[in-house]
């Protein structure tokens, strides 16, 4: 025998208003934003139904509830917009990575810095990755060096986040904007 089909409840995004505040009483705050103090539930929501507004729980923790009588659409509208707002401003730090050898011409060098420059404008961290090869290997001193003279170069705009640290055959440093 199969069993009926049943939906979950449905979760109710956004406050409380209306009919569904199951507290007694509230601190009830008006339309015009005066503190009426604490009020029975049902008075406030007379009160509302006839400035034609909602009653919404702001502070559902505080002891009584506190309450303000609005326009809930409004009111969900300027919700949306501020969290948009806050969305829009947000920037997502990306880590941008420059590879270079050991034995990079200086032509090569400065165009890597110009690179390193323009991502900390944009305010990303900069990944510097030497990659050794064959014998390369060998002198390992060098790439500490130029990973040296790169931070040297960038100490007035950025900070070291990881010092120089050998991984198998490559040398990284990780730097960010100041």
């Amino acid at each position: 025998m199969r069993r009926p089909f049943r939906a979950p409840p449905v979760q109710k995004t956004g406050p409380t208003a209306n009919r569904d505040i199951r507290e007694p009483r509230i601190q009830l705050i008006d339309a015009d934003g005066e503190n009426r103090g604490p009020t029975d539930t049902e008075e406030a929501l007379q009160i509302a139904e006839e400035a034609g507004l909602d009653l919404v729980l702001i502070v559902p923790n505080a002891n009584p509830p506190v309450a303000k009588i609005v326009d809930l659409g409004k009111l969900k509208y300027e919700q949306q917009k501020k969290a948009a707002a806050a969305r829009k401003r947000q920037k997502t730090v990306e880590i941008k990575e420059i590879k270079m050898r050991p034995n990079i011409d200086t032509h090569d060098y400065d165009v890597k810095m110009r690179a390193i420059h323009r991502f900390f404008e944009e305010g990303d961290k900069v990944k510097v990755t030497l990659r050794f090869r064959g014998r390369e290997m060998a002198h390992q001193e060098l790439g500490y060096e130029l990973l040296q003279k790169v931070k040297g170069d960038t100490e007035e705009i950025a900070k070291v986040e990881a010092e120089p640290k050998l991984e198998g055959r490559q040398m990284m440093m990780v730097l960010a904007p100041r």
